[in-house]
């Protein structure tokens, strides 16, 4: 077991989130995303990840509770951040400004609580929050299309993006 998992349960976790990943990605293999519209694509895509993980139901149960630990949380955060960052490359988001980093984040706030909410109330639940979050994201995103950005911001996330991608 130590040579197939050397961090021991932290392994298992990422390997499970990261199995969930590729089910997410192959399920949604079927779809185009560019015949969607850009909040239908997260739609698909969280709760093709959603699916994924209920798959396994009785696991995530047990490995939500372990990631949700103190100890444990920036490797739960760097896995919701991988999924996250999945769903929106498989949307076509090739942003690499501020927007690459505000979109994950916020896409992984909505995974985890509908994740949440599935668990303790159901597909119906969740359905009703993912489709509330997307609708307060969008109008979120209208009100910003109205503001300039702070211009440090701006151009440290420009300046990351250069470094991580090559452009900005």
């Amino acid at each position: 077991m130590l040579l197939l998992l050397p961090g021991g349960a932290r392994d298992l976790a990422a390997l499970l989130s990261r199995r969930h990943d590729a089910a997410a990605l192959a399920t949604l293999s079927a779809t185009d995303p560019t015949s969607l519209k850009i909040r239908q694509r997260i739609d698909v895509g969280v709760r093709a990840r959603i699916e994924a993980a209920m798959a396994d139901a009785p696991a995530v149960a047990r490995w939500t509770g372990y990631l949700a630990l103190p100890v444990n949380a920036p490797l739960a955060l760097r896995l919701t951040w991988e999924s996250a960052d999945h769903l929106w490359r498989w949307a076509g988001d090739t942003a690499t400004d501020e927007n690459h980093y505000s979109k994950r984040a916020i896409l992984s706030g909505i995974l985890i609580s509908t994740l949440a909410l599935r668990q303790s109330a159901g597909a119906e639940a969740a359905e009703a929050h993912l489709a509330a979050r997307i609708d307060n994201v969008m109008a979120f995103e209208k009100w910003k299309a109205g503001r300039k950005p702070l211009l440090a911001f701006a151009d440290i996330a420009a300046g990351l993006g250069r470094i991580r991608y090559g452009r900005g």
